[in-house]
C-alpha cells in the first residue's frame, strides 16, 4: 500500500538505504525464532519512508535495528510497531528484511509479524494473516517538477517510461490497465535514482510516499484518485495491515485490539508527523 506531507524513500538516503537494503542475508542469521517472550519482533524494509526508514541515530523517537549495526529505523510502521508494543507489554525490536523476505520470515518464525506498509491483498492472505487496516491511500505517479504536466488520468500516460517495484499490485495495475511503457525496478529507491537520472518519466507509489519524495521541489506527484482519474483497485490493495503466521488468531485479535482505539483521525495525524521528519535526499 507496494498505501500527509513529505519525503519518501528515507528515500534514498543513499547510504542510509544501501545499509538498510542489503541486509536480508544477516537478518536471517541474527533473527532468531519469534517466541511468547517479551520481546515482540517486527520485519520490515527500512526503506520506504514515510511508512519506514533507516537513519544514523536514535532522534524522533528511532528505534535500533536489530541486525543493522548502529542503524535506527523510524516511519509510520515504527510508530505503529511501537504503539502495539507498549500496548501488548513486550519490548519492541525491528528487523530490516528485503520485501521478498517479509512473508517468509513471518511464516517461518523469524519474527512476529510485519509492519511494513504491506497491502492485505488476497495473494497474500492465502500465505499469512492480517489485522484490520492502519491506513489507506490512493496510487499516484511521481514525477519530474516539470514533466508529464499533461497527465490527468491514467489513460495519457500511453507510451510513458513508467516504473513500478516488483512484487507489488502497483506493477499489475501499471501493466493491465494502461499503455505506458512499464518497467520493472526493485525498490524505490533504484526507482527514484532512475527518476532522477531520467531513465523513467514517473512511477507509481502511495500518496503518502509521493508527498515526502515532493518536499524536494525538484519532484511531484499527479493526484490520482482511485476508481476515479485512476487506477482501479480493491480497498484491500490501498490500504495496509499487520501480517501475521497463518491461523496466529490469538495475536491478531490483540493488534485488532490495539487498532480499534487507532481511528481514521490519529492515523492521518500521525502520517502527517513522519512524513514530516522523513529524512531527504542530499
Amino acid at each position: 500500500m507496494k498505501k500527509i506531507i513529505a519525503i519518501i524513500m528515507a528515500l534514498v538516503l543513499t547510504a542510509s538505504f544501501a545499509a538498510c537494503g542489503n541486509t536480508a542475508e544477516k537478518t536471517e542469521d541474527n533473527a532468531g525464532s519469534a517466541s511468547g517472550s517479551d520481546v515482540l519482533k517486527v520485519g520490515m524494509e527500512c526503506n520506504y519512508a514515510p511508512y519506514n526508514w533507516s537513519q544514523a541515530d536514535d532522534s524522533n523517537g528511532a528505534v535500533p535495528i536489530k541486525n543493522v549495526d548502529n542503524m535506527y529505523t523510524n516511519g509510520y510502521d515504527v510508530q505503529v510497531a511501537l504503539k502495539i508494543a507498549e500496548a501488548l507489554g513486550k519490548k519492541l525490536e525491528i528487523y530490516s528484511y528485503e520485501w521478498d523476505s517479509l512473508i517468509p520470515g513471518v511464516q517461518s518464525g523469524k519474527f512476529d509479524m510485519i509492519i511494513a506498509g504491506m497491502s492485505p491483498t488476497a495473494e497474500r492472505r492465502e500465505k499469512i494473516d492480517f489485522s484490520d487496516n492502519y491506513f489507506t491511500s490512493n496510487l499516484v505517479i511521481v514525477k519530474k517538477a516539470e514533466n508529464l504536466k499533461d497527465v490527468k488520468t491514467i489513460a495519457d500516460l500511453d507510451g510513458k517510461k513508467i516504473a513500478a517495484q516488483s512484487g507489488t499490485f502497483h506493477l499489475a495495475a501499471l501493466s493491465e490497465q494502461t499503455k505506458a511503457a512499464a518497467n520493472e525496478m526493485s525498490d524505490f529507491t533504484t526507482m527514484l535514482i532512475a527518476l532522477k537520472a531520467g531513465t523513467i518519466e514517473g512511477y507509481v507509489a502511495e500518496e503518502p510516499t509521493a508527498m515526502a519524495v515532493c518536499m524536494d521541489k525538484a519532484y511531484d506527484y499527479i493526484p490520482f484518485v482511485n476508481n476515479g482519474t485512476g487506477f482501479k483497485v480493491d480497498d484491500d490493495e490501498v490500504s495496509i495491515a499487520v501480517g501475521v503466521k497463518k491461523n496466529n488468531t490469538e495475536l491478531k485479535d490483540k493488534i485488532n485490539g490495539v487498532l480499534k482505539d487507532f481511528g481514521t483521525d490519529a492515523q492521518k495525524e500521525l502520517m502527517a508527523s513522519m512524513v514530516a521528519i522523513a529524512p531527504v535526499e542530499e
